[in-house]
């Protein structure tokens, strides 16, 4: 199996530009074509505090940058999720959506640059377009009252989003809109297990596969002109519920593979998670929602490799050894040098790890 570069085989459902989705892409490759020339500059560093939940940026015209968050509103006044368009240099709003309904659930969205277009936001419970000027075109109440965490684009222009679930919290929905009217298309799919990382995908001749890192398999939904299919075929087990390690995030699809970190679900998480609406109380829980809280498995951070060909071999490195590891967020794989990159945020480290012979 063969996987093409996010920066030379875009996916034609986004708007044209350098960065219009979260990773830069459904493969979620995180890398772009260009050089920094970091040693022959001057380093700037321009900060802007706002009070809020900063989740991420996307491209749509050259200089045209959405900031896109929530409100780390844990306790108090209702959270909502808002859009801004952003001055590139100075990072002060050129225009802004306002507030935007989320179902009372505080955790982080996504958005994206569409090829309509319009900027995309899921946050919360809500899935919202707006236009460049961040206005307001459509609102839908996703299928599922809990906090959506993946918004991809596919090749036909079509969404895909899902809501997050930790084990034993039954199997994550995984909804298909359209990009116009953000209507459903076709039923909601539910997984067989609960889904905590967000989705990553690839197109081709024959539509496009979304891989979702579920409790304790990785799965993979088909896209195509008779709607969505999940890939009874293909299912690798990563890990076991009474094992030594987390769930996993996200994925990165590269050289044939998926790559995965588990020992996901740390302290802060698993709180957050497990309260309805998601990520709110009456008092504010305080230091318990520090990432560096100790982690409820023994095992050490791991980097998977998952093959996306039908035999689904996972392999397995733990870079650092150290038990009770744990991350919020992806690794990256860099095909060119046959490198991927991972981490552990609790226990501190990081490593460039050779994968010329697999792991």
């Amino acid at each position: 199996v063969t996987t093409p570069l996010d920066r030379t085989n875009p996916n034609p459902g986004y708007w044209p530009s350098e960065w219009p989705v979260e990773c830069g892409g459904n493969r979620r490759q995180k890398a772009r074509a260009g050089r920094l020339d970091a040693a022959s500059g001057t380093a700037e560093v321009v900060t802007r505090r706002n009070d809020r939940w900063n989740v991420m940026v996307v491209e749509r015209d050259p200089d045209e940058w959405f900031l896109g968050g929530t409100m780390p509103a844990f306790a108090g006044p209702s959270p909502y999720g808002w859009v801004e368009r952003i001055h590139p240099e100075t990072l002060e709003p050129i225009s802004s959506s306002g507030e935007l309904p989320c179902g009372d659930h505080v955790w982080c969205g996504s958005i994206l640059a569409h090829s309509n277009g319009s900027i995309h936001s899921v946050n919360g419970s809500y899935l919202h377009r707006l236009d460049p000027d961040c206005s307001v075109i459509a609102e839908r109440e996703l299928p599922v009252d809990r906090s959506h965490n993946g918004l991809l684009a596919l090749s036909d222009g079509t969404l895909i989003t899902k809501d997050l679930r930790l084990e034993g919290q039954g199997g994550t929905t995984i909804s298909r809109l359209d990009p116009d009217t953000l209507d459903l298309i076709g039923e909601p799919m539910v997984l067989p297990e609960g889904s905590m990382g967000r989705i990553a995908g690839d197109h081709g001749p024959d539509g496009d596969t979304v891989v979702v890192p579920g409790t304790e398999h990785v799965w993979r939904i088909r896209i195509d002109a008779d709607g969505m299919h999940l890939d009874g075929s293909w299912a690798p087990r990563y890990r076991r519920a009474d094992g030594e390690h987390g769930l996993a995030w996200d994925s990165c699809l590269s050289d044939g593979a998926a790559w995965l970190m588990d020992c996901g679900d740390v302290a802060p998480v698993r709180l957050i998670h497990t309260t309805q609406p998601n990520g709110r109380w009456n008092e504010h829980p305080g230091n318990r929602l520090s990432w560096r809280n100790p982690v409820a498995w023994k095992g050490a951070q791991r980097l998977l490799r998952v093959a996306l060909d039908e035999s689904g071999d996972v392999d397995v490195v733990e870079p650092f050894g150290t038990p009770g590891g744990g991350i919020i967020a992806p690794p990256v794989h860099v095909p060119e040098l046959q490198m991927a990159v991972a981490w552990d945020s609790v226990n501190g480290g990081l490593a460039g790890v050779d994968t010329s012979d697999g792991l």
